[in-house]
């Protein structure tokens, strides 16, 4: 869980630079909400309208199964600090 919350942050940080947060974070932020809430099927379907290689599908259910372990209180909890993170951005 630790990476993924790295990883996460550290994505946030970036997109959400002065310049770049009104256009970026909205994508970001509904990125990281399908990936913790939806379930794989729904989320493996959004690939499609990207017609995305399928090595890249597979890495992101990889990542998908991975955050399907963790608890549903803990993705809640993500969830929330995304927001405060984009709250912050989009001051």
């Amino acid at each position: 869980m630790k990476p993924v919350l790295s990883v996460l942050l550290v994505t946030l940080a970036f997109c959400c630079y002065e310049e770049n947060a009104g256009d970026v974070c909205p994508n970001v932020v509904h990125e990281v909400v399908e990936l913790f809430l939806h379930p794989a099927f729904i989320y493996k379907q959004s690939f499609q309208k990207y017609d995305a290689p399928a090595e890249a599908v597979e890495a992101k259910l990889t990542v998908k199964k991975c955050t399907d372990n963790v608890s549903f209180w803990n993705r809640l909890r993500v969830i929330g600090t995304l927001s405060r993170v984009v709250k912050k951005c989009n001051r």
